[in-house]
């Protein structure tokens, strides 16, 4: 009888569970049992794993074989899997010493031709093994340098079956050439890293040049609600006719973010690899990402969903980023009402039949929306064609609630003439903004120093009224607007947020009444005789 342990990562959502994989072989009739809840594509694995050590030279135990994978109680998926019960196999069989295997995590798929593959999710299992005490990860060859941004962890990335049997058995390990590939086509090793439709024309493509703020031209005003969003990570609400530039404006913002600290690059990291949209080549999410979907996106690819335990959706993709859902009053109603919670919390709960996940959703959110479906109510380009009854249906597919967690609500005027041919002339660079973003971030850690927030918005209102009092009389537009109905409690934490928000980026120690009076224009759209930002 032989008997081998090893280690891999079952993923449940963008957390790893740590799985041990024992293979006991007896006297018996010749046969394969896998058990521990496996799926399909884990039960097939099997085969996978017979042809592959076949192909490596390696002669098939003749034995009655079982395979176990613990916890059983923790449903498993995926061809991640295969390296680690070869190599319990191997274990058992006596071919590498079983010792060798217990202080190693695995993690890769198995070619027929004993060739490994890379898989999904890696960054995260890595980081689940490292919280365990694992020290010594084996990975495939094209995610070696994934795994490795995981700090503490030895990585050693292999191309094969046999590279890994030899490296077990401190044998010299063979010269692999990589497998064949057409001239001009992708690596198909590489195809198990993306989900088809998993998201890739959602995100913001990466280019040589990223979208600067001076090419918009005009919207002072859109421009300065940009600014204070990306330095308070305030959700923003953006109102106006067709072609007035709001998703410009909203392509813009994540450049105006500052880069990702290594903690949330490596949160945002795992959410990519787990949902397939990590780019070749690019192992690490350094800058905020931004997330899109078309206004016809399905809750569960908004939320996150899917058959079994759900995948991350938009709203994960876009965590530390922006989420910006243009044409926001064609969304279907019970989709916008679905992202009130992960707004509040900054994650996704989601409760299925097999089990219950948390998914990361801290997010800067953008809507965009036309006065009225025709686009023309209350502009002068050209008289509205709706009747009043459209137009209140209309705005009504944005739910109170919802809007009542949006910070900046501000209307995009369509553009002059004279501000469309000034262009670049009287407009700021997205990099002289940045820096000012930047610095207001700065005076608000400072300030939050030895908390568990980071930016404004994260802060509770209660801790702000407590921790951090306003001058006596700063509050009291916002409580008139309280008393009058225009404002609910939430609202007014809200608008203490901005107010610090703007108070941050004059350089001002503490908000007065005109940072306070800003910020209620910036969320109600009323002139209150005070430009956005308090300054004088």
């Amino acid at each position: 009888m032989g008997f081998a342990r090893t280690c891999s990562v079952a993923l449940v959502g963008v957390e790893g569970v740590l799985v041990e994989v024992q293979a006991d072989l007896e006297p018996g009739v010749p046969g394969f049992t896998l058990v521990g809840l496996p799926d399909k594509s884990l039960s097939e694995s099997r085969d996978r794993v017979r042809a592959a050590l076949v192909n490596s030279g390696v002669q098939w135990p003749q034995k009655k074989l079982t395979v176990g994978l613990s916890p059983a109680s923790v449903p498993k998926g995926g061809s991640g899997f295969d390296i680690a019960v070869a190599c319990a196999v191997l274990g058992a069989a006596e071919r590498i010493d079983p010792r060798q295997l217990t202080e190693l995590m695995m993690i890769g798929e198995l070619g027929l031709d004993g060739r490994v593959r890379p898989v999904r999710g890696v960054l995260p299992a890595v980081l689940a093994a490292a919280d365990a005490g694992y020290r010594q990860v084996v990975v495939p060859e094209q995610t070696a340098s994934e795994a490795a941004l995981v700090p503490g962890v030895a990585v050693l990335g292999v191309r094969s079956l046999r590279q890994l049997i030899a490296l077990l058995s401190d044998e010299p390990p063979p010269d692999e050439e990589p497998a064949p590939t057409p001239e001009g086509a992708s690596d198909l090793a590489l195809a198990g890293l993306a989900v088809p439709g998993g998201g890739h024309a959602a995100l913001l493509p990466a280019a040589s040049r990223p979208p600067d703020l001076a090419e918009v031209a005009g919207q002072h005003a859109a421009r300065r609600a940009l600014e204070v969003a990306a330095a308070g990570r305030h959700h923003l609400f953006l109102k106006g006719p067709p072609g007035a530039g709001k998703t410009m404006l909203a392509e813009r913002l994540p450049g105006l973010l500052p880069p990702l600290t290594p903690e949330e690059s490596l949160e945002a990291t795992a959410v990519h690899s787990v949902a397939g949209v990590l780019p070749p080549g690019q192992p690490l999410v350094s800058r905020p990402p931004y997330c899109a979907p078309h206004h016809s996106a399905s809750m569960a690819s908004l939320i996150g969903g899917g058959t079994g335990l759900p995948r991350p959706g938009a709203v994960s993709l876009a965590h530390h980023g922006v989420l910006f859902l243009d044409e926001a009053a064609e969304c279907g109603a019970r989709v916008l009402d679905a992202l009130r919670q992960p707004l509040e919390s900054g994650q996704v709960i989601v409760a299925r039949a097999n089990g219950m996940l948390r998914l990361p959703a801290r997010l800067l959110l953008v809507l965009a929306a036309n006065p009225c479906p025709c686009g023309r109510h209350g502009t002068t380009a050209g008289e509205c064609e709706c009747r009043p009854a459209s137009v209140r249906r209309y705005r009504a597919r944005l739910s109170g609630p919802l809007l009542d967690r949006v910070d900046l609500r501000v209307s995009v005027e369509p553009v002059s003439r004279s501000e469309l041919l000034a262009g670049a002339r009287a407009a700021e660079s997205t990099e002289a903004v940045a820096a000012r973003v930047a610095s207001a971030r700065e005076r608000a850690a400072a300030r939050l120093t030895g908390t568990p927030w980071r930016t404004n918005s994260e802060v509770p209102g209660h801790e702000l009224r407590t921790r951090w009092p306003l001058p006596a009389g700063a509050l009291t537009d916002a409580e008139d607007d309280m008393e009058r109905g225009f404002l609910t409690a939430r609202g007014l934490d809200r608008v203490l947020r901005v107010a610090w928000t703007l108070a941050d980026l004059a350089g001002r120690d503490r908000p007065e009444r005109r940072d306070v009076a800003a910020a209620l224009e910036l969320r109600t759209g009323i002139s209150r005789g005070t430009p956005a930002g308090g300054r004088r």
